[in-house]
């Protein structure tokens, strides 16, 4: 703006861009050199502290989620699977519970056939 001639102006404006094209680059590089360093061996020594601690957490869960499935096994009406599965708040969790409706669905259905095929042999 301090020069009135306009071939200057045009040189410095596109200086200007290749300035702001090359600090999107290298802001762009080190986003990428940031999203895809690999993991360090420091990050695991880090986590020695705590790997007692999230081991204990991880097979109480285990045990937990092994008495849900044989409690599941153990009921037989969908409609309290459902009231069981709007309960639950962990994913692991619903999905047991899923996975049991699902399995007594296809035993009923099963159960359903074969007292159609029974009815039309008579």
């Amino acid at each position: 703006e301090a020069t009135l001639d306009l071939a200057e102006r045009r040189r410095i404006r596109s200086a200007i861009r290749e300035l702001q094209r090359q600090e999107l680059e290298r802001d762009e590089e080190a986003l990428a050199s940031k999203r895809f360093r690999p993991e360090r061996g420091s990050h695991r020594q880090d986590d020695k502290e705590n790997w007692p601690r999230s081991r204990r957490l991880e097979e109480e869960q285990q045990a937990a989620l092994a008495a849900l499935s044989r409690q599941l096994e153990a009921i037989t009406d969908v409609e309290e699977l459902t009231k069981l599965l709007r309960a639950a708040g962990e994913y692991e969790e619903r999905k047991l519970i899923r996975a049991a409706i699902r399995k007594l669905r296809a035993e009923e259905i099963e159960a359903a056939a074969l007292a159609g095929n029974v009815q039309s042999s008579r």
